[in-house]
């Protein structure tokens, strides 16, 4: 947890939202239990990657089940202190591509997101917050993609300037034109 709190320190906010998220992690919830695991019911740590294509003009989402929109990839701790390592992992499981580059090994991105009360595996899930960390990744688009039918049930390759008319999940639409924007600004 040492290395994810001196990483979350370390980063240098863009945003005003990023700027508050940023405090209240290091004022408050940082001292919360179990913020590794989804036994804290308010606050747990997730990990999503932002994929971009070689060109910086699309980005690899996915159509989440729950949400019914499309969306980064990304997941739950569930234990493991590397988040870099869980952002790889549900990249990998979720669109099953497997030619990827880091492109900074440091966290891309801070956000404390609220997660809306849902059901999932038939069981009520309460409203939370996710303390996310995201990283920068680069794919090329000719790679096979494949669905994770247990969470999504489309993969693709989204243009940069159509992601608000294809991300149905209103709240996470300034999110996600953020990262865009970002993203873009590490373009060779």
């Amino acid at each position: 947890m040492k290395e994810i709190i001196a990483a979350i320190t370390a980063y240098q906010p863009i945003t005003p939202q990023e700027v508050t998220d940023k405090k209240l992690f290091l004022e408050k919830i940082q001292y919360q239990k179990n913020l590794l695991t989804r036994e804290n019911k308010e606050y747990h740590f997730s990990s999503s990657a932002w994929v971009v294509n070689p060109n910086y003009t699309k980005t690899l989402m996915v159509f989440h089940n729950i949400y019914q929109s499309y969306a980064w990839t990304g997941g739950h701790a569930d234990g493991m202190d590397n988040l870099l390592q869980v952002a790889k992992k549900e990249l990998v499981e979720e669109t099953g591509i497997t030619n990827y580059h880091e492109v900074t090994k440091t966290l891309f991105s801070f956000d404390i997101l609220p997660v809306p009360a849902h059901y999932k595996n038939g069981e009520f899930v309460k409203a939370h917050y996710h303390i996310n960390t995201t990283y920068l990744f680069e794919a090329p688009e000719n790679q096979n993609l494949q669905i994770k039918p247990d969470e999504n049930s489309d993969v693709r390759w989204i243009n940069a300037a159509s992601l608000e008319q294809e991300v149905a999940e209103i709240a996470m639409q300034p999110y996600y034109r953020k990262l865009m924007n970002k993203a873009q600004k590490f373009k060779n």
